[in-house]
């Protein structure tokens, strides 16, 4: 599980700490959140996820941009999702951080260290922030993605397993197997 380092701390406070390569800095209800980078299997599924999102978007020619690790402001802190889908207009005018009400898809990749995080916390974090879709993919035993869409303030999930082909209408049509964002 990631550690937490008890504050309080602001936004503006951790947004001036220097850069850590070798961990992510979160920031949920004043406390910071850390966690290890992403291991070869986790940044191998993203990078493969955000490249088959930006081709769907440029296919679909919506008005979004798909961008990896970015800040995003929530109501109770500052997440770092592993992809994230924002309108192409905020993601013009941002700088360190992308308001939550600018994004239509978060995408957390469960590592060892984050998953309880990304099956619990983070979840109820990005609804409270109104966020309409929260994709979590897990790699382990076998790739699965759980597509979840808001529904009266709680995701709804749609699980997708390896060898199954999903397809999507929204936020733009996009369909896939998970088990592709692993196999080398």
């Amino acid at each position: 599980m990631p550690g937490r380092v008890t504050g309080p701390w602001t936004r503006e406070a951790v947004l001036a700490l220097p850069e850590e390569p070798r961990h992510r800095i979160e920031l949920i209800e004043g406390a910071l959140v850390t966690s290890p980078s992403p291991g070869v299997p986790h940044q191998r599924a993203s990078r493969r996820l955000a490249a088959l999102l930006d081709v769907a978007v440029e296919a679909a020619a919506a008005p979004v941009e798909v961008l990896e690790a970015v800040n995003v402001v929530v109501p109770d802190g500052l997440l770092i999702p592993d992809i994230v889908v924002v309108d192409a207009d905020a993601a013009a005018e941002a700088g360190l951080t992308v308001d939550a009400h600018d994004v239509l898809v978060v995408v957390e990749i469960a590592s060892p260290s984050t998953r309880v995080t990304d099956r619990k916390m983070k979840p109820a974090l990005y609804a409270a922030a109104g966020i309409p879709h929260y994709w979590r993919l897990e790699l382990e035993p076998a790739p699965r993605l759980y597509l979840g869409h808001l529904e009266r303030g709680t995701y709804t999930d749609r699980l997708v397993q390896a060898g199954e082909t999903t397809r999507l209408d929204q936020p733009f049509p996009v369909d896939f197997d998970p088990a592709r964002l692993v196999r080398r």
